[in-house]
């Protein structure tokens, strides 16, 4: 168990900078345009793994939330989910045979708002990935649920369909706030669902929360955290909520003048931190908790704990395939992504043979390397880093060398420790371990002007 981070206000003002999140390494900032379908022959050929974690993007939505910063489609038009399942099923037919000697161990839809699809685009889906892909008995099935969008009976039909975990994105219980994002939700229906979700059998309840949104207070966000502890989700994700209306146009519609400044901001997220420690779970790093009993917190308790795209995993194990527009892959050291926009994804189905994939990179030696230190530090707070110069026969000290020397001011300020062979990130340090980790991007020189990263607290 990391320990629980120590608040220091001088090192807040001096570190709180934006950053990459490191669900990969190289970021997707890195990524190229020409990658296609004999990109991802080539990587699945040259994979040592034949296990399988399966992420599906469904990008509809009924009505914009403000806030939101994902490929999603505004609609009310069903219809529009039945076309989007006729290229799905493309996709799907054309991709699953080069997966014959995989198994999924792990399936999530994520989105926009997956529970768009009524129970019969539901079925259709499932039943298609049933039949072309092989799951293991036990594989992990898991959805995101917008709770305003679930049809009456819908939890009971996802668990009928094989589905054990759920994810219900809440972001806030405040009346006031609901509305200022477009966003308005019954905390009571809330409650039901979720108490529903645990009588059905889900194995797993999550929870995803934003602070820093319009007209939260320091108070109104610790009511709501404490509402949602009654609640004891399995896992809970509390997001810092980064206002770019440059780059997404529904935050225009939020104003200025009704977001919290930074010093309310921060004291919302250390409140968070101290309410979520005394009732039991476990800080797994930078906005992510779960109960101690979790497998994410027993797998990071472990040293076995990893992070992708979709997040802190327990199945690092996994080949990761996206199907759907705009969904990444991860195969072996090549990372490759869908097209983005809903027209040109239809476009590459039905022009390239069901392949949709257009950007990514192939990760060299350096990369391999370094993402390794990365996913170590941002999992597990610590490395050995004798075990990084046994496995890739390096000297560790020579080849970061860089990276050591971007490490000392760190040091000297009391975030990170060096203990012989062991890197140590301190109490004082691990909410800054997105910083941490960019002393050892080789890529982040090209990105430093980039202004599409959040900030890390």
């Amino acid at each position: 168990m990391i320990n629980l981070p120590k608040w220091d206000q001088s090192l807040i003002n001096k570190y709180n900078v934006s950053g990459p999140r490191y669900t990969s390494y190289p970021t997707a900032l890195s990524f190229d345009d020409g990658y296609q379908q004999q990109d991802l022959l080539r990587a699945i050929n040259s994979s040592n793994n034949r296990s399988l974690s399966l992420y599906i993007h469904i990008p509809f939505c009924s009505q914009l939330c403000y806030y939101c910063g994902c490929n999603k489609v505004i609609t009310r038009h069903q219809s529009k989910a039945d076309l989007y399942l006729d290229y799905l099923e493309k996709e799907i037919i054309a991709q699953a045979p080069l997966f014959e000697q995989y198994h999924v161990e792990q399936l999530h839809l994520g989105g926009g708002t997956p529970t768009f699809l009524t129970a019969e685009q539901m079925s259709r889906l499932i039943s298609l990935l049933n039949q072309h892909f092989k799951f293991t008995a036990n594989a992990e099935r898991g959805i995101e649920i917008d709770p305003r969008s679930l049809a009456d009976g819908m939890l009971s039909h996802l668990r009928t369909l094989g589905f054990n975990r759920v994810s219900f994105g809440i972001q806030d219980f405040n009346d006031a706030v609901q509305l200022a994002v477009n966003r308005p939700q019954s905390a009571d229906d809330v409650k039901g669902l979720i108490s529903e979700a645990r009588k059905l059998g889900f194995t797993s309840i999550n929870a995803d929360m934003i602070y820093g949104l319009p007209l939260q207070t320091p108070q109104s966000f610790k009511e709501t955290i404490d509402q949602l502890i009654a609640l004891s989700p399995d896992r809970v994700s509390v997001f810092n909520y980064a206002h770019l209306p440059d780059r997404f146009a529904a935050q225009r519609k939020i104003k200025d003048a009704d977001l919290p400044n930074a010093h309310d901001k921060l004291t919302m997220f250390k409140n968070t931190l101290e309410q979520m420690s005394d009732a039991g779970y476990q800080f797994i790093g930078m906005d992510h908790f779960a109960k101690t009993t979790n497998e994410l917190a027993v797998a990071q308790n472990s040293q076995q704990l990893h992070r992708n795209f979709q997040g802190y995993t327990t199945h690092g194990n996994c080949d990761l395939l996206g199907l759907g527009v705009s969904s990444i892959s991860q195969i072996g050291t090549a990372i490759l992504q869908n097209q983005k926009e809903l027209k040109h994804y239809y476009y590459a189905l039905d022009h390239q043979l069901g392949c949709a994939i257009t950007k990514g990179m192939q990760l060299d030696s350096d990369d391999v390397i370094r993402a390794a230190v990365i996913k170590q530090l941002i999992c597990h707070f610590e490395l050995n880093m004798q075990s990084i110069a046994d496995l890739y026969q390096l000297d560790f000290e020579h080849y970061f060398e860089s990276s050591l020397k971007a490490l000392e001011p760190l040091i000297a300020d009391g975030m990170v420790a060096i203990d012989g062979k062991r890197i140590i990130v301190t109490a004082r340090g691990n909410l800054f371990i997105r910083i941490i980790c960019m002393c050892f991007d080789a890529h982040l020189q090209k990105q430093i002007n980039a202004t599409r990263f959040s900030r890390v607290i």
